[in-house]
């Protein structure tokens, strides 16, 4: 049951949407357009494969009042990384937002500085996220691979973010997460943020052990913060009663201070509208402390990307 009332009114800012233009002339968005895409995480993605722009947004979260947007690069085509965070920036001339950039460079190709520098120098962009080489399976792991979290190349590159100023929006399935926080500790100087809630995917005793130990070890490191969202299931739908214990335990691990809601809009449309995924943020979290629901709802997000409200 969503319970509404004090928070109706409650500052926003979404720390993680996307926007994409599937008429633009030179971005292209290969799990958007061509042939359907089967190979896609939540399944079959035909109700998102179409234009999203700002006034689309603003009318999927028009009951709420959202301050403030971060967008995260949206699987732009790899030939246009720095262009898609321009175009980004074009439409927050032309819209008002989004306020804050999460672009795309790799971390191990050979012009992997010369992207992330191109992207530091646009005034939005605030980090970047670049998904490392994951297993489908915790029994198909194999560290050290290229493009892996221990590989030596990708180490080296994901150590210009701190050169750069930038912060690193990880990505990982749970099985990962532990590998992460390895990652998190080698670095103390990078800013990190954990997307989606660390993907509690599997809802077992098992499963959510496995999340719960990942998510043990990022709250471990003091440079980690997350990203409440996404708290879809690969097969299933998004119901408040299965992801308030999930929520609730996250917030406990790591501190209102250190959680940030976010949409995913419009990928999360796949299971759930804006209305129904934030109205239940905001019951979940009726009865927390003001201060904490300002955190967990706008000051985390602004202070980890930089914006001011």
């Amino acid at each position: 049951m969503i319970v509404m009332g004090q928070l109706d009114d409650i500052a926003i800012v979404d720390a993680h949407h996307h926007l994409w233009d599937l008429d633009h002339p030179v971005l292209k968005y290969p799990s958007l357009q061509g042939p359907p895409n089967t190979e896609f995480f939540l399944g079959d993605n035909s109700l998102i494969r179409k234009t999203y722009l700002p006034p689309d947004f603003r009318a999927d979260s028009s009951k709420h009042n959202v301050v403030a947007t971060v967008h995260c690069e949206a699987e732009c085509h790899r030939d246009f990384q720095v262009q898609e965070s321009e175009w980004i920036m074009a439409m927050h001339t032309e819209y008002g937002m989004p306020n804050a950039i999460v672009g795309h460079a790799w971390f191990d190709r050979d012009n992997s500085e010369e992207i992330l520098a191109q992207q530091a120098a646009l005034p939005m962009v605030r980090g970047i996220r670049s998904k490392p080489v994951v297993s489908a399976s915790k029994e198909t792991m194999a560290p050290g691979a290229p493009g892996t979290m221990q590989d030596e190349r990708w180490l080296n590159g994901f150590a210009l973010l701190e050169k750069y100023d930038l912060s690193w929006d990880l990505r990982v399935p749970t099985w990962h997460l532990e590998e992460a926080a390895e990652v998190a500790r080698a670095f103390p100087g990078t800013r990190i943020n954990l997307n989606h809630t660390g993907f509690p995917w599997d809802r077992s005793d098992a499963g959510l052990e496995m999340w719960r130990r990942g998510m043990h070890a990022l709250a471990a490191c003091p440079n980690v913060v997350t990203k409440i969202s996404c708290l879809c299931l690969l097969d299933g739908p998004w119901l408040l009663d299965d992801n308030r214990p999930i929520v609730l335990e996250t917030i406990k691990l790591f501190g209102a201070d250190r959680c940030m809601f976010a949409s995913n809009f419009p990928v999360d449309r796949l299971r759930a509208s804006y209305d129904m995924i934030y109205d239940s943020f905001k019951t979940i979290v009726a009865d927390l402390p003001r201060g904490d629901q300002e955190h967990l709802f706008s000051r985390t997000a602004a202070a980890f990307y930089r914006l001011e409200l």
